[in-house]
């Protein structure tokens, strides 16, 4: 993939904008080489590079809207898929939401782009793998895991002379250990837009020795017990709460943020005084881009839950002059601040417990609630008088993050949690929780 830079990506939407007879006209060029490799059984079974360049346009009519994708970028090309969005929205209904594009913005840009990661080639990814699976045929066990690197662009403009371009790189592993008889098995995940970062075997070893120590696992009786949730097994919960922090849902009466009797909860607290939780796209440690990709509005730093209250609502721009509100970019990443205790040191003050590498399997029960059932998996373990006394059969929950903030004990210091590409991304910490809801027993490992 030709990586286009910010001047050939200006020239392309200005073209774009300038072929079009609608009333309004925007434009998304997005970019990106994606790098993989994956093995399973202790030995790698694909590799890959994909790489791909698409435009999309959307016009509009009046309150007629139509989109079209393309990845050609001659006179020709661009002329077709102007003409097809214009096509098509001639041919839509009226959208009763719609907004026009917005005016101009000001994106301060943010570090999303490492050149370590950028540099990522085939040689790395094979060297990310072997010493995976070497270190875990050192102690007889087997491996199988997903390394992926991503290093592209994203444009954004419209006939109101808004104008973003930003380069970007992430890379994202996993790996599950097990040993060959698979009763026991460990896993981690790692995340991070700077490849020196990250380390492989730091990894490796973490799943290594949860599969060493999680075998013959006792069953303990389901019920309430304190909790230490790894930051993966945090977030995989309170993570699927945050998209309940959208204003309309709240006001229509469709979150936990309803208010009984019409309108929402801001201002309100919900949560545990030691809840602290903001969206910041300079972060450095969890940088993305500074525009909503949707919207094209500018992103802000934003409390989203402070000393426990509910500080602020996401509003989309319909929903905002409906309400008489605001309208900003949706957040990108979600920062929760912790304490500096390693998830060792949390074990250690930790009379009777039980320490949870991964949640997973996660399904809502009730919205209203935000009530989750979901699994354990990959290393769960007893502790006793500040440590691991055994593992233990993996467990069904029940469990509301709404109800898991208002019962922390303590929490951990951050970390990050992510996937592949810059769109989403957390700074989350490890948390000892107390009357965490376990409901039944599971025999998977």
């Amino acid at each position: 993939m030709k990586m286009l830079n910010q001047e050939e990506a200006k020239r392309i939407c200005d073209k774009v904008m300038s072929l079009s007879r609608a009333d309004e006209c925007r434009v998304q060029i997005s970019g990106s080489r994606n790098g993989n490799i994956r093995y399973a059984r202790n030995a790698v079974s694909t590799a890959g590079l994909a790489e791909n360049t698409q435009l999309t346009v959307s016009v509009a009519f009046g309150k007629k809207q139509g989109t079209a994708s393309i990845n050609e970028f001659d006179d020709k090309a661009l002329e077709r898929v102007v003409r097809r969005a214009e096509d098509v929205a001639r041919l839509a209904p009226d959208n009763p939401e719609f907004q026009p594009a917005i005016k101009k913005q000001d994106y301060k840009p943010s570090t999303t782009f490492s050149d370590a990661t950028a540099a990522i080639d085939p040689e790395y990814r094979a060297e990310v793998a072997a010493l995976s699976i070497n270190s875990a045929r050192k102690q007889g066990l087997v491996a199988a895991g997903f390394f992926s690197d991503t290093t592209g662009f994203e444009t954004v403009a419209n006939s109101n002379g808004v104008f973003g371009y930003q380069t970007l790189s992430n890379l994202g592993f996993t790996v599950t250990t097990r040993t060959e008889d698979g009763r026991g098995s460990g896993w981690v995940t790692r995340s991070a837009n700077d490849a020196r970062k990250f380390d492989a075997r730091e990894a490796s070893e973490i799943a290594i020795e949860k599969a060493l120590k999680s075998v013959d696992a006792k069953a303990l009786e389901p019920g309430r017990y304190t909790v230490i949730l790894e930051p993966a097994a945090t977030s995989e919960i309170i993570g699927r709460m945050f998209g309940a922090f959208d204003a309309r849902q709240a006001d229509e009466g469709r979150s936990f943020l309803s208010k009984k009797g019409g309108g929402n909860r801001l201002g309100e607290k919900l949560f545990d005084e030691q809840v602290n939780i903001w969206a910041d796209p300079w972060n450095p440690d969890v940088p993305v881009l500074p525009w909503d990709g949707q919207a094209m509005l500018a992103r802000e730093r934003a409390d989203v839950i402070k000393g426990g209250k509910v500080a602020s609502l996401d509003y989309t721009r319909y929903w905002a002059e409906k309400q008489g509100q605001r309208a900003t970019g949706r957040h990108g990443n979600m920062i929760m601040s912790g304490g500096t205790k390693s998830t060792e040191e949390l074990i250690a003050s930790t009379k009777k417990g039980i320490l949870v590498t991964r949640t997973w399997y996660i399904r809502m029960v009730d919205p209203q609630s935000l009530l989750l059932t979901g699994l354990t998996r990959d290393g769960t373990f007893y502790i006793e008088n500040g440590k691991i006394k055994h593992p233990v059969k993996n467990f069904r929950f029940n469990e509301s993050p709404v109800s898991m903030l208002n019962n922390i004990d303590e929490l951990g210091k951050p970390v990050v949690i992510g996937g592949d590409e810059v769109r989403y991304q957390m700074l989350i910490p490890a948390m000892k929780v107390r009357d965490f809801n376990f409901t039944s027993l599971s025999d998977a490992v």
